[in-house]
């Protein structure tokens, strides 16, 4: 059949596939995109605090602390208070918590959020990953006591 067509069918047959495999694809952006969009977004808006007693201005209330396991460039058992402000960990000057010496970690690692919810932690983009209890983080997470955090070459563990 396809000896006896002419050309100018075998061109429109290539225009319909090459059609359909651009509608394809356009599809695919489209369905991903659209999932994107229904997963849940980050909230600016704070829950009332359910402390009970009234919000002292310039209290620190700890939310949390991250300890040392493992590490090339902190000392094991050290531990680092998660209180209101966020903490930015990597080899980067510019970190809360630098990791100079660990060459696996990248220069903005990780960022361990405080919450009123709890204590998050955000992947920075980093070139190796974080990992918690063995699992890559795909999207920030709520930090239960007892987690394993590995960044780079360090492992810390989240306690409250």
């Amino acid at each position: 059949m396809i000896a006896s067509a002419t050309v100018e069918e075998v061109l429109l047959l290539l225009k319909i596939a090459f059609l359909l495999l651009l509608y394809l694809f356009i599809w695919r952006i489209v369905r991903t995109a659209s999932r994107d969009l229904r997963l849940p977004q980050e909230s600016f808006v704070l829950a009332p605090s359910s402390g009970g007693g009234p919000v002292i201005p310039g209290s620190v209330h700890v939310r949390g602390k991250i300890v040392v396991i493992k590490s090339p460039a902190l000392r094991e058992g050290e531990e680092h208070a998660l209180d209101s402000a966020p903490i930015t960990v990597g080899r980067g000057a510019q970190n809360d918590l630098g990791l100079g010496p660990d060459e696996f970690a990248s220069a903005r690692h990780a960022r361990f959020e405080p919450r009123q919810d709890g204590v998050w932690l955000h992947d920075l983009g980093s070139s190796n990953g974080t990992f918690v209890n063995g699992s890559r983080l795909t999207r920030p997470r709520k930090l239960a006591p007892g987690d394993l955090i590995r960044i780079g070459e360090t492992d810390l563990r989240f306690d409250t």
